[in-house]
C-alpha cells in the first residue's frame, strides 16, 4: 500500500478534503493531510488567494516542508489547486519520490515557475474538469498535456472530467460533481495501487 500525503486547496483543510482523504484511505492506503493554514477556512476560492497572498510564499513552503521531514521518502505526493503545486513541487525536488496525483493544478516543466526537471521513473496522474476557468484556461491543462508528452503514457495520465467546475473533488463545497469525484477516487486508488 501506498503512503499519501494530500495538500488541500486555497479554502484550506476542509471536511470535504478530508472526506476526499477518507476515500484513499479505505483502499488501504496511508494519508497525512497537514493544514497548512493553521485551520483557517477562507469562505470563497478568492478569500483564499488573498489568504494565500497574505503569507509569504516561504512561509507556506516551509511549513509543507516541515509537514513531510519526518515522513519516510518513498511518498506520493497529491494536492489540488494551491496543493497540487506544492505537491508538485516536492515530487520533483524531494529525493524518493513514489509518484504524484496532481488535481486541478499542473505547473510547466520549464520557464519562470518550473521546479526543474521531472524525476526518473515517477509517476503522475493529472485530473481536472476540460472548461474550469483555472485549470483549463490558465494554462495548467497546456502544462499537463505538456508533462504526458515529455514523460509518456507509462508514466504519466491526464483525466478531462466534462464540466467548469473548479474543486469539484470536494464535497463540502457548492462546485462538488459527486460523479466526476467518485471517477477521480476510483482511479486515484488504482494509482495508488500500482505504485504501492
Amino acid at each position: 500500500m501506498a503512503e499519501v500525503v494530500l495538500f488541500h486547496h486555497v479554502q484550506g483543510l476542509t471536511d470535504g478534503m478530508q472526506a476526499f482523504a477518507e476515500g484513499l484511505r479505505s483502499g488501504g492506503h496511508t494519508v497525512h493531510t497537514p493544514d497548512l493554514f493553521d485551520g483557517e477556512q477562507p469562505a470563497s476560492i478568492e478569500a483564499g488567494v488573498a489568504f494565500v497572498r497574505g503569507i509569504d510564499d516561504e512561509v507556506l513552503d516551509g511549513r509543507a516542508d516541515r509537514a513531510v521531514a519526518d515522513l519516510p521518502a518513498g511518498l506520493v505526493y497529491a494536492g489540488f489547486s494551491y496543493g497540487a503545486a506544492t505537491a508538485q513541487r516536492l515530487a520533483q525536488t524531494r529525493p524518493g519520490a513514489r509518484g504524484a496525483l496532481l488535481y486541478e493544478s499542473c505547473i510547466p516543466l520549464t520557464g519562470d515557475w518550473a521546479f526543474g526537471p521531472w524525476p526518473d521513473g515517477v509517476p503522475v496522474q493529472v485530473h481536472g474538469m476540460d472548461q474550469d476557468p483555472f485549470f483549463a484556461l490558465e494554462g495548467d491543462l497546456d502544462a499537463a498535456r505538456e508533462l504526458v508528452g515529455t514523460l509518456g503514457p507509462d508514466l504519466a495520465e491526464l483525466f478531462l472530467y466534462p464540466g467548469d467546475r473548479h474543486l469539484f473533488a470536494d464535497s463540502s463545497l457548492p462546485s462538488y460533481d459527486a460523479d466526476a469525484a467518485a471517477l477521480v477516487v476510483q482511479r486515484s486508488r488504482g494509482f495508488l495501487d500500482r505504485v504501492g
